[in-house]
């Protein structure tokens, strides 16, 4: 989920916590549960930092070993010992209850997003990703910002809360049963679909579509039980290419690779280099794919520069590259 949502889910677990008579009836103990939650609700996306190295690293590590099983684990004694040393009247045992529920409350959640989590480190490095919720959902954070209120306005916040999270239950099923629709749908349209990724957007009842079959990639929308193809590729094997193999080396095309399950590339050759792209076809968004990796070599098949992430014009990229034809 989102910072926003991850925020809002660490007040809603104070409040929830109100209903253990050893939070309630303990000043400290209420207090130091409170920022317990609140931290123990953010402190798995600490690796969002990697952000500030590069793209390739952060694609590569984020929910990853913050999210894994060692982590759920340390993360709790961590944040309770901490907080602990300042408020030593508080009960520790409550206070470490709390805050592992946050942590494991967090890692939770996202595995039902697209994007998924390495919950299963060390055991398993697999991605664990239902996609049925979105990373931001409208409803789940407006349901937290309505109990919110509601707690500021004198409503009992254990109450106000456990009834909030019976909704939410019952609203995750829901969500699986939208997609199960979608599924069936898509296996009207491409009965032979060897692979079918259905990802959730913001909007209630629209879900994006990438599918594959032995010899084509189909990328559509789905909206309640219907899906519309909006693109159809044929798939061609990346062959082992001199070029292709250097750009395989490359940090960047690299990170893509471990993280696109679903994509089409493209090899062109200019006067002075040669330009690969791969296009993760998951992400289709007013005709375009944003989500890539490109890496420019020289003649020598030497990498002069490369970039993955998001871009939506042609011109960022070649800012993001720093390479212009003909240049340098």
């Amino acid at each position: 989920m989102d910072t926003g949502t991850h925020v809002v889910m660490g007040f809603a677990l104070g409040g929830l916590a109100t209903l253990d008579p050893s939070v309630s009836e303990s000043t400290a103990t209420a207090s130091s549960v409170l920022i317990a939650t609140l931290v123990g609700s953010q402190i798995p996306d600490i690796d969002t930092v990697l952000k500030l190295r590069n793209n390739a690293v952060y694609i590569r590590n984020h929910r990853g070993i913050t999210h894994s099983i060692p982590a759920v684990l340390l993360w709790p004694l961590l944040i309770s010992g901490t907080i602990y040393f300042f408020y030593p009247e508080a009960n520790l045992l409550h206070l470490w209850i709390w805050t592992f529920i946050a942590v494991f409350l967090h890692v939770f959640v996202d595995i039902f997003n697209a994007y998924g989590t390495q919950a299963l480190r060390p055991f398993s490095s697999k991605w664990v990703a239902l996609g049925v919720i979105n990373t931001f959902d409208p409803i789940i954070f407006a349901l937290h910002v309505v109990g919110l209120f509601l707690w500021a306005f004198g409503y009992h916040p254990g109450y106000t809360f456990l009834t909030i999270y019976a909704i939410l239950v019952f609203y995750y099923i829901y969500r699986f049963i939208m997609k199960h629709r979608i599924r069936r749908a898509v296996e009207n349209i491409v009965p032979d679909a060897t692979d079918i990724i259905i990802a959730p957007t913001m909007k209630f009842n629209h879900w994006r579509v990438a599918v594959m079959n032995k010899h084509q990639f189909f990328v559509g929308r789905g909206h309640k039980h219907h899906v519309r193809i909006l693109d159809q590729f044929n798939r061609v094997p990346v062959p082992e290419t001199p070029v292709l193999e250097a750009a395989k080396k490359d940090k960047n095309l690299s990170a893509f690779l471990s993280f696109s399950p679903v994509y089409r590339w493209e090899c062109d050759e200019y006067d002075d280099y040669y330009e690969v792209r791969f296009i993760d076809l998951r992400y289709r968004s007013n005709g375009h794919y944003p989500f890539v990796a490109v890496v420019n070599l020289s003649k020598d098949l030497e990498i002069l520069s490369s970039y993955t992430g998001w871009i939506y014009s042609e011109e960022k990229l070649r800012k993001k590259l720093e390479f212009l034809p003909g240049e340098g």
